[in-house]
C-alpha cells in the first residue's frame, strides 16, 4: 500500500474436546454374533470412530494485533463469489461458495462477514444452522459434523447495503461508493468481509473467482483473468478468476463506467487497465507498466502472478493498494506509486506476511523498490540520497522511534515508507550487492504463494550473507533509537 502525502500469532489455542461416549471395544468370542452397527461410524479397520461433540473452530486466527480476524479449524482452498449490485439503491446481494478442508473435527465453525444479513447457509448440499454474532462473526453449525481432513463446501446467501470500515489509525477500509456513483472495495488489514464472507486472515490464502452482475452501462473489474460477460434483462454479468492463492484483503471488485485498455506483456501475461471517468491521466504512468515489471523481475525474480494491470479511480482516497494482479490507484497516484504497488506483487502478495507485525516485509521492500527504480532509471546516487536523509532528520526521536518490526497495533504504517527505505539501503551496504541480490531473489522464490515472518527473513539474510546480523537488525528494525554509526554507515556509506 502507498499512502497519500495528504493522509500519510499469539496463536489462539482452541481446545477441541472429543467426548468419547463410553465405548468399550472388546474382542468378541468367535461364537458370539457381532454387535449392531454403531451410529458413531466405523472406519475401514473395524474400530469405532468417536462422535464429534462440541468441536468448534475458533473465532480468530491468532494474529497478536487483530486476534478476532479470521478463524481456525479449516483451511480455505478457494472462493467463488457471485454478487448483484445496483448503484441506484446501493444494495448488494450475494452467494459465496467457499471450498475448504477441515484441520480439526468441526461440529461448528465461523466465517467473517461485516454487517450484511445472511439468509441461508448450506454445508455440502445440506442446510446448516447459523447465527450472526457481533458485527462480523457468522457461526455455522453443519447438519453433520465435518471430520478433520475432510473437504467441504459452505455456500452462504446474504445481502444488504455494504458498510465502510473506519479505523482511527488505519483510515477507511472496505466497500466504498465512488465519486461517479459506482463502488469499489479496497483496504488493509480489512476489506473483503464488507462484501463477501471469508476467513479474513492473510494466513489463509486461497484462489478467488467473481461473477458480478450490474445494470447495463456499468462494468466490473476484479482480480486475475477476464472470463467474459453475458447480458440479460437489462443486467450484465462479468466473470473474473485468479488462480494464484491470495490473502482476502488483496481481493477487489470495482464498479464504474470504465474505459478499459487491454494488452499483453512480452511473455503473454494479460494486462487489463481500467480508468474511471476523470482518471484517464493514469494512462501516462501505466504506459510504462511493461518496463516497470521487467525491471522489478530483474531485481526480484520472475513476475509471480498470472495477470497485470491497474484500476485507476477518480477519487482522492487516502491510499493506493496492491490488490493482487491489478492494483487500485487513488486519483493522486504518480509513477512512483505504480512502481510501489507493482513491487508488492512480489513482496506482500506472492509472499504474504504471517502477522501484521511483519508488515515491513511488504512496505519496506515496495518503498525501497522506488529507490532502486530511481537509481536505475534516473541515475540517482542512493548513497548520497541516504546521507542527505540521515542529515535531514538528525537525531530526531520522533523519526527513529518508529519500529519497523512489531511496531504495535495501529502503528503498522508509521515508519515503513521512509525509515524502511533507509534500513534496506543500509542492509544492502552491510551485506554487499551480490548477497543483497541473492537475498531478494531467493526469498521470493522460496516463499512464493506462501506466508513469511520477519524473523524468518532475518535468518534468511544471515544464511545468504554468512554474517551475524543480530546487532544490525536490533538497531534498525527491532529498536526505536538512532542506530550507532557502526550500523548507520556500513560499507560504502561510511564517511
Amino acid at each position: 500500500m502507498a499512502i497519500s502525502s495528504k493522509a500519510r500469532p499469539y496463536l489462539l489455542v482452541l481446545v477441541l474436546v472429543l467426548v468419547v461416549a463410553g465405548i468399550v471395544v472388546a474382542r468378541l468370542p468367535r461364537d458370539r454374533p457381532a454387535a449392531a452397527p454403531n451410529t458413531t461410524g466405523t472406519n475401514t479397520t473395524g474400530t469405532t470412530t468417536p462422535p464429534v461433540v462440541d468441536a468448534e473452530g475458533g473465532d480468530g486466527a491468532g494474529d497478536p494485533y487483530y486476534p478476532q480476524d479470521g478463524n481456525s479449524g479449516y483451511d480455505v482452498g478457494g472462493y467463488d463469489v457471485s454478487i448483484s449490485y445496483d448503484p441506484g439503491t446501493k444494495r448488494l446481494d450475494g452467494v459465496a461458495r467457499i471450498t475448504a478442508r477441515a484441520t480439526a473435527d468441526l461440529a461448528r465453525f465461523n466465517l467473517d462477514l461485516y454487517r450484511l444479513e445472511v439468509t441461508d447457509v448450506r454445508v455440502g448440499d445440506v442446510a446448516a444452522t447459523f447465527r450472526q454474532e457481533g458485527d462480523h462473526e457468522l457461526v455455522v453449525v453443519p447438519g453433520s459434523p465435518v471430520r478433520s481432513g475432510e473437504e467441504f463446501t459452505a455456500t452462504v446467501t446474504y445481502g444488504g447495503v455494504p458498510s465502510l470500515l473506519e479505523d482511527r489509525a488505519l483510515g477507511r477500509n472496505g466497500w466504498q461508493v465512488s465519486a461517479g456513483g459506482g463502488a469499489f472495495a479496497a483496504g488493509e488489514p480489512h476489506s473483503a468481509t464488507t462484501w463477501y464472507p471469508a476467513n479474513d486472515t492473510p494466513r489463509d490464502k486461497a484462489t478467488f473467482a467473481l461473477t458480478a452482475r450490474v445494470p447495463d452501462g456499468w462494468s466490473v473489474i476484479s482480480n486475475g483473468v477476464e472470463k467474459g460477460s453475458t447480458s440479460a434483462d437489462g443486467w450484465t454479468s462479468f466473470r473474473w478468476a485468479a488462480e494464484r492463492p491470495m490473502a482476502t484483503y488483496l481481493t477487489t471488485v470495482a464498479i464504474d463506467k470504465w474505459t478499459v485498455d487491454r494488452s499483453t506483456l512480452p511473455d503473454g501475461t494479460p494486462v487489463v487497465n481500467a480508468y474511471a471517468p476523470g482518471a484517464e491521466n493514469g494512462r501516462d504512468h501505466q504506459a510504462r507498466l511493461p518496463e516497470i515489471l521487467g525491471f522489478l523481475a530483474e531485481k526480484f525474480g520472475p513476475y509471480p502472478v498470472e495477470a497485470a494491470g491497474g484500476i485507476f479511480l477518480a477519487d482522492d482516497i487516502g491510499f493506493s493498494l496492491e490488490t493482487q494482479t491489478r492494483p487500485i490507484y487513488a486519483g493522486w497516484a504518480d509513477l512512483d506509486t505504480v512502481v510501489h504497488e507493482n513491487a508488492h506483487q512480489w513482496f506482500g502478495d506472492s509472499v504474504s506476511l504471517e502477522s501484521w507485525a511483519d508488515i515491513c516485509l511488504n512496505e519496506c521492500f515496495a518503498s525501497y523498490a522506488q529507490w532502486l527504480w530511481s537509481e536505475a532509471k534516473d541515475g540517482v546516487d542512493l548513497d548520497a540520497r541516504y546521507r542527505a536523509e540521515v542529515d535531514r532528520v538528525g537525531d530526531r526521536g520522533t523519526y527513529w522511534n518508529r519500529k519497523l518490526y512489531d511496531m504495535g497495533r495501529g502503528n503498522e504504517f508509521r515508519g515503513v515508507y521512509d525509515k524502511g527505505q533507509l534500513a534496506l539501503h543500509a542492509l544492502r551496504r552491510q551485506v554487499g550487492d551480490p548477497a543483497f541480490d541473492r537475498v531478494l531473489k531467493e526469498w521470493t522464490s522460496a516463499k512464493r504463494d506462501g506466508n513469511a515472518s520477519w524473523p524468518e527473513f532475518e535468518a534468511h539474510v544471515e544464511q545468504v550473507s554468512g554474517q551475524d546480523l543480530d546487532g544490525f537488525f536490533a538497531a534498525w528494525f527491532r529498536g526505536g533509537e538512532l542506530p550507532d554509526d557502526e550500523y548507520l554507515f556500513p560499507g560504502s556509506l561510511r564517511r
